[in-house]
């Protein structure tokens, strides 16, 4: 069999994920940010380099940048850790040079014990960061005679370069409806496809069908954690940027609602569990229980059409109160733990997604109980 040739297969390259157009799709949506970019390290290099006289004055675009980029929701906090950090680190790192000079086991050093020095004082996050990175750039990079120290140079530069990056975040702020109504809605979407699985396997019998369902819910936690990194964020640029002010009611009720929109995915995600259980248990399925989980994604649906509208979320809260009164009468005189912990968890479900929807904790009881 030496001499027989193997069948010859085409290679097949993998299909992108993400295609060209939605990477210039991807650009265009982000043309703030590039903006942002572009006006803000211009504008503190210019700043540092010609206004104040400054021979190596990269860190002030660096500075702006970082500001620009730190974290969601804190970037009046990454603007002072920045500059604290920086202070604190060119503090000790021209004190070792001092002492010291420049080399190799001098810069080992100055990066261990500003490090040191810096954790003993209790700074962290972005201070402990800009610490050592004001330390060892210090003690490597020689001053340019005739100007003026690195020290103060870095510092003044720290400065400049955070003010511009969130003086833009202020002048060209994102567009905060529009962001945190968009990551919603993908949540909205994932929820209503996964109570649609669960549906579908309450209704056939297929326990594999509401283990599908569990999986999906579970993979949905990214798009959860993106959610409430976008609501801090659009709530600190609502609050701080004029040109957003008048969205600051609505994204405050928006942001008020992820805790309740993620709880109400951890009540899907129960919730096909105990469906899998049942099935699994051949445990007969009441037919009101899946009519309530159907009135449910009718809910969750309406709440993606627009959740900004009151109209619309009135419809919605009454379609869940429907659904929650219909699991508790679909409810057999016998009960199984399977039945009752499925019926409860619609109506928390319900409860979970009225509180996103506006109404008050304290009401539940109230509007949920079946006479």
């Amino acid at each position: 069999m030496s001499g027989d040739r193997l069948p010859f297969r085409r290679l097949r390259l993998p299909r992108p994920e993400v295609t060209i157009r939605e990477r210039l799709g991807r650009v265009r949506e982000n043309w703030r940010l590039l903006l942002r970019l572009a006006v803000a390290t211009g504008g503190a290099f210019t700043i540092a380099t010609y206004l104040l006289g400054h021979a190596q004055a990269f860190f002030a675009p660096i500075a702006a940048v970082i500001t620009m980029m730190g974290g969601a929701g804190r970037r009046q906090r990454v603007v002072f850790e920045l500059v604290l950090g920086v202070a604190f680190g060119v503090l000790v790192a021209e004190l070792l040079i001092l002492l010291i000079g420049r080399g190799g086991w001098q810069m080992a050093l100055v990066a261990s014990l500003t490090a040191i020095v810096a954790m003993l004082f209790n700074l962290r996050g972005m201070a402990l960061t800009q610490a050592i990175n004001s330390g060892v750039l210090l003690a490597a990079i020689v001053p340019v005679a005739g100007h003026a120290t690195p020290a103060v140079t870095r510092f003044t530069d720290a400065l400049i370069g955070g003010m511009c990056g969130f003086v833009m975040m202020l002048v060209l702020p994102r567009n905060t409806k529009r962001d945190i109504d968009a990551s919603l809605q993908q949540l909205l979407r994932g929820l209503a496809d996964v109570l649609d699985k669960i549906a579908q396997a309450m209704r056939t019998d297929d326990a594999a069908l509401a283990d599908a369902a569990l999986t999906e819910a579970r993979d949905t936690q990214p798009i959860i954690e993106s959610l409430y990194s976008t609501a801090a964020n659009v709530s600190e640029i609502a609050r701080l940027a004029p040109l957003r002010w008048s969205q600051r009611a609505d994204i405050e009720r928006y942001a008020g609602s992820v805790d309740d929109l993620d709880n109400a995915m951890r009540d899907a995600r129960v919730l096909a569990r105990r469906v899998a259980a049942m099935l699994r248990h051949d445990e007969k399925v009441p037919t009101g229980l899946t009519d309530a989980v159907e009135i449910l994604i009718h809910a969750v649906q309406i709440y993606g059409d627009e959740f900004a509208s009151a109209v619309d979320l009135a419809r919605a809260n009454d379609r869940l109160v429907e659904a929650s009164d219909l699991a508790m009468r679909a409810l057999p005189g016998r009960l199984t733990v399977n039945t009752a912990s499925v019926a409860a968890q619609v109506r928390s479900l319900a409860a979970d997604l009225l509180m996103a929807g506006g109404v008050p904790r304290t009401a539940l009881d109230d509007i949920l109980d079946v006479d």
